[in-house]
């Protein structure tokens, strides 16, 4: 009879202490309380514009900086930087995945392949990609390969390390059962490996793909005849902050947007993991 009851008391704890899920008035509120603080932010930005404590030549104004963006985007100024310079990112970030996947496959599989590869990959990724620069310029010239390949070369590490470490960290059951199944290399890759690692390497191409915008940032700075980095440097020379403030906008909008599409492929392909956070 007292286990019984005992045995009831602990159910009745144990409900007790089971979070309840949030109610829409809840999240409603939870949202408010995220967006408070940036508009608050945005309106102490305009005060201050406007009450002159803040000078143009500073920072512009968040409606100036509004009437800037859709100036350009009526000429058709911005759209046609974004195109340009998104093709850039795609072009590296694509060889970036390419050439990472590679290397992180051939030195986390095989001991030679990483005593061979992962030395020289953790030498280079101590050093500051950006201080690069010069060194792109003296082999590729000033036309578009520089600035694509800083945008590869600055991507490839985040790839490259999370893949290796999702392979690394595959129980080694699993590749034995995959043995013992006469799965050969190839079928051991393709069925256990890939899927293994699979959500670090979706890690590392969100955390690349923001490496890869800064990246451009510095890049469009070399000689650049159009995209945003073009528009910046112009703006620069000429003082008009609006511009800056908004070609930076939108590389954080893009940054944002990449990310946002990596992450509902990455719910998709992931679709079975349970999931912790309701």
């Amino acid at each position: 009879m007292s286990d019984t009851l005992a045995s009831a008391h602990n159910n009745r704890k144990n409900i007790e202490r089971t979070p309840k899920p949030r109610s829409a008035q809840g999240r409603l509120w939870n949202v408010g309380a995220r967006i408070a603080s940036p508009i608050a932010l945005v309106a102490l930005w305009q005060i201050a514009s406007v009450t002159g404590f803040l000078s143009p030549r500073i920072l512009a104004a968040p409606s100036d900086i509004i009437a800037t963006a859709a100036r350009l985007i009526a000429s058709g100024e911005l759209i046609t930087g974004l195109a340009v310079s998104f093709l850039r990112v795609t072009a590296g970030f694509s060889i970036a995945v390419v050439i990472g996947t590679t290397l992180a496959l051939l030195s986390g599989l095989s001991r030679l392949g990483e005593a061979v590869i992962d030395p020289p990959i953790q030498m280079l990724k101590a050093m500051p990609f950006l201080g690069l620069l010069p060194l792109f310029i003296l082999w590729f010239g000033i036309g578009e390969a520089p600035k694509i390949g800083l945008v590869a070369f600055g991507a490839i590490f985040p790839i490259y390390l999370t893949l290796h470490g999702g392979i690394r960290g595959i129980d080694k059951k699993l590749i034995e059962a995959g043995q013992t199944l006469d799965l050969g290399t190839m079928g051991i890759i393709r069925h256990i490996v890939i899927p293994g690692a699979l959500p670090s390497l979706l890690v590392g191409i969100r955390y690349g793909l923001s490496v890869a915008w800064l990246s451009l940032v510095v890049g469009e700075q070399i000689n650049a005849s159009s995209g945003l980095g073009y528009i910046i440097t112009y703006a620069r020379d000429f003082l008009q902050t609006d511009v800056i403030v908004v070609c930076l906008l939108v590389y954080a909008i893009m940054g944002l947007l990449t990310d946002g599409l990596v992450r509902i492929i990455e719910a998709y392909a992931l679709r079975w993991r349970p999931q912790v956070i309701a």
